[in-house]
C-alpha cells in the first residue's frame, strides 16, 4: 500500500498545478455558457427584427389594399442572398406591390371620361361611332371624336371664312315664353363684332344617324359695347340660337355641331344639356362666377358664406374654378359631398393664358376682358338650371342678399312679388337688391376689442358696421332671376329676356338689400368712397337672427375639416 501511495503522489501534479488546473477548467465552462448565452440572444433579436419587418410589411400592404396607405414607408435591406438569418429581402423572390387591376375597356374609358368634360357628348359617340348612314342619306357624317378641335379642355373651336368660334356649352330652351318654338342655344365667344357669317346648326338625335340642319338665327351679344373692349379680334361673349324643325318638336338632341357650311364635317360637337326637374322645382339656385384665389385662403370665409346662405334658404350653389388655394378645394370637396354645392371646372378660350399664376395676373391686369369672361360661366349657369329652380341669384362670396323683415329667403321673395305685383301686374325678369357696403374698417373703429361672444374667425357675424348711405338706386345690385323670362345674363342686371323688354323690379330696402363686404369701395367709386360711404356708419345686426345657427355650423364643419388641430397633431 505505501508503494501504491508513492506511486500515485508521483504521477499526480502538486497542489498547487491541481489548484490551477480547476481554476481553468472553471474558466472555461463560464466563457462558454456567456458564448451560449450571448449567441442566443442575437438569434432572439434577429427574429423579431424580422417578424416586425415582416409585420410592418404585412402592415401597410393591408393598407394599401385597403386604401389607407399612410405617407410612412418600411424601409428594409435589400441584397442577394438567403432571409434565414437576417430581415433582409431575397430580390430574386419577393413580388413587389403593384396596380395589377385589368385594363379598362373603351367603354369605361368613356365613363370615366364623361365628367370631365361635360359638354362633350362622348356616350353618345362610343355608342353611335360604327354605325354608319345610308349611303346618299346625308352630306355629312358625325364628326369623330379625334376630329374635333380642342382649344382646352373645355372649349371646342370652329374656324370660319370670317372669325372663330370657341365653343363652350349648348342647351335646349323649350320655355313657353320662347318665341322660336324649341330652340338650342349654343354659348361661346367670338373674335368678332356682330358676326356676319352665316353658320349651321347639325343636329344630331339618338334615334338618326343623320343629322338635321338649322340655320343660326340669331347671335346674341353678351355685352354692351359702351362698357369697353368693343374691337376686332378680341373675343366677345355671345348666345347663338337654332330652332328645332317642327318635325322634331318633343325630341332632345344628343349633341349639336356648328358649320359654316351645311355638309361641313364639324370640329366641334356639345352635348346638348337638358336637366329637367325631378320632381317639383326647388326655389333658389346661386351661381357664381369662376373662383380666381390662387393664393388667397379664404377656406373659412367661404364656409361661413355657404353656411349662412344655407340658412337663409339656397338649395344649391353652383361655383366655377379657375385657381384656388388648396385649403379651398377642401372645403368645396366637402360641400359637394354633403350635397350643398356643385363645382364645375372652368378655363379660358382661345389665346388667354391657362397657366396658374400668368392667369390670375391677366385677370388682374386685363378688367374687361375678366368681365366678359365672366359671362360664360354665369349663362352656363342659367341654362343648366332654369328648369329646376324658380329663382337663380348670380353672387360673389363676399355678398349677401339679405332680409331685413323675414326669417328667410322665401318668405321675403313673396312678398316681393306681391308688392311688385301691385306696382303693375305682370311677371318680372328680376328683382334687385340695393348694394351697401359693410367696410373692414368699421369694426375697429366701433369695436376696437370686437365682439367677444362670436368666434373671430366668423368675418361676416363680426362685421355688423356698415355704410349709412346705399350706392344709387340700379349701380351694383344684385338680383334673384326669373329663369322662365331670362335670355341672357349679365353680373347686375338681365341683357335680354324673352318675350321683348327685361322689367327688373327694384325692392324695398326696408324689405331687403345687398350687404357687400369689402376692405373698399369698387375701383369707380375709389374717389367718392370716402366721403359717400366711410364718413357715415351705422351698426346693422340683422344679420345675428341667424347667429346661433351659423356659428354652430360652421364651426362643426371647420372642426371635421380639420382646421382647428393643434400643431402637435398635424
Amino acid at each position: 500500500m505505501a508503494l501504491l501511495g508513492q506511486t500515485i503522489a508521483r504521477v499526480l501534479p502538486s497542489r498547487p498545478c491541481r489548484r490551477t488546473l480547476g481554476l481553468i477548467t472553471i474558466w472555461t465552462c463560464f466563457c462558454w455558457v456567456v458564448f451560449r448565452v450571448s449567441n442566443d440572444d442575437h438569434l432572439l433579436t434577429s427574429y423579431y427584427q424580422v417578424e416586425k419587418v415582416n409585420m410592418n410589411t404585412r402592415e401597410l400592404l393591408g393598407r394599401i389594399m385597403t386604401g389607407k396607405a399612410e405617407n410612412n414607408t418600411v424601409s428594409t435591406p435589400v441584397t442577394m442572398g438567403s432571409t434565414t438569418e437576417s430581415g433582409e429581402i431575397n430580390i430574386l423572390e419577393a413580388v413587389p406591390y403593384i396596380d395589377r387591376s385589368p385594363k379598362l375597356s373603351e367603354a369605361d374609358l368613356v365613363k370615366k371620361l364623361q365628367p370631365q368634360m361635360p359638354n362633350l357628348p362622348i356616350v353618345y359617340w362610343q355608342e353611335n361611332k360604327k354605325k354608319k348612314a345610308n349611303k346618299n342619306a346625308s352630306c355629312t357624317k358625325y364628326p369623330d371624336i379625334y376630329d374635333l378641335h380642342f382649344n382646352n379642355k373645355y372649349w371646342q373651336v370652329t374656324e370660319t371664312s370670317n372669325g372663330t368660334f370657341h365653343l363652350y356649352g349648348a342647351y335646349l330652351d323649350v320655355r313657353s315664353k320662347n318665341r322660336l318654338g324649341p330652340t338650342v342655344r349654343v354659348l361661346g365667344m367670338i373674335n368678332r363684332l356682330e358676326p356676319k357669317v352665316k353658320t349651321f346648326c347639325q343636329l344630331w338625335f339618338n334615334d338618326s344617324k343623320e343629322p338635321i340642319f338649322s340655320k343660326v338665327l340669331e347671335y346674341k351679344y353678351i355685352w354692351y359695347k359702351k362698357w369697353g373692349n368693343y374691337k376686332q379680334g378680341l373675343f366677345q361673349p355671345y348666345l347663338l340660337a337654332c330652332q328645332l324643325p317642327k318635325t322634331h318638336w318633343g325630341k332632345a338632341p344628343a349633341s349639336v355641331s356648328i358649320v359654316e357650311k351645311k355638309c361641313d364635317v364639324a370640329t366641334s360637337n356639345l352635348r346638348v344639356i337638358y336637366n329637367k326637374p325631378e320632381g317639383e322645382k326647388k326655389k333658389f339656385a346661386v351661381c357664381v362666377k369662376g373662383l380666381d384665389f390662387p393664393d388667397d385662403d379664404l377656406s373659412i370665409r367661404l364656409t361661413e358664406w355657404i353656411e349662412l346662405l344655407h340658412t337663409l334658404g339656397a338649395d344649391k350653389i353652383f361655383l366655377y374654378n379657375l385657381e384656388v388655394h388648396p385649403n379651398v378645394t377642401k372645403v368645396l370637396d366637402y360641400y359637394t359631398t354633403k350635397g350643398l354645392v356643385d363645382v364645375t371646372p372652368i378655363s379660358l378660350p382661345g389665346y388667354q393664358p391657362n397657366l396658374p399664376v400668368l392667369q390670375h395676373m391677366y385677370l388682374k391686369s386685363k378688367l374687361n376682358n375678366k368681365r366678359q369672361n365672366e359671362l360664360i360661366p354665369y349663362n352656363d349657369c342659367l341654362y343648366r338650371n332654369m328648369y329646376r329652380y324658380e329663382y337663380i341669384a348670380l353672387l360673389d362670396i363676399d355678398e349677401v342678399i339679405m332680409p331685413v323683415e323675414h326669417n328667410n329667403w322665401a318668405d321675403m321673395m313673396e312678398e316681393a312679388v306681391k308688392s311688385s305685383l301691385e306696382v303693375k301686374n305682370e311677371t318680372r325678369a328680376s328683382w334687385n337688391f340695393r348694394n351697401v357696403y359693410f367696410m373692414d374698417e368699421m369694426l375697429d373703429i366701433h369695436e376696437p376689442e370686437h365682439f367677444k361672444d362670436i368666434p373671430p374667425y366668423l368675418h361676416m357675424m363680426q362685421h355688423v358696421y356698415r355704410s349709412a348711405n346705399y350706392t344709387k338706386p340700379g349701380q351694383y345690385v344684385k338680383c334673384f332671376h326669373n329663369p322662365e323670362k331670362a335670355l341672357i345674363l349679365h353680373n347686375h342686371f338681365p341683357l335680354g329676356c324673352l318675350g321683348g323688354v327685361c322689367r327688373s323690379y327694384p325692392v324695398d330696402t326696408a324689405l331687403a338689400h345687398l350687404q357687400h363686404y369689402r376692405q373698399d369701395c369698387v375701383n369707380t367709386l375709389k374717389k367718392s368712397c370716402k366721403d359717400d360711404f366711410k364718413s357715415v356708419s351705422v351698426k346693422d345686426t340683422t344679420i345675428w337672427r341667424w347667429k346661433d345657427a351659423v356659428i354652430e355650423r360652421t364651426t362643426q364643419a371647420l372642426k371635421k375639416l380639420g382646421f382647428f388641430q393643434s400643431n402637435s397633431g398635424k
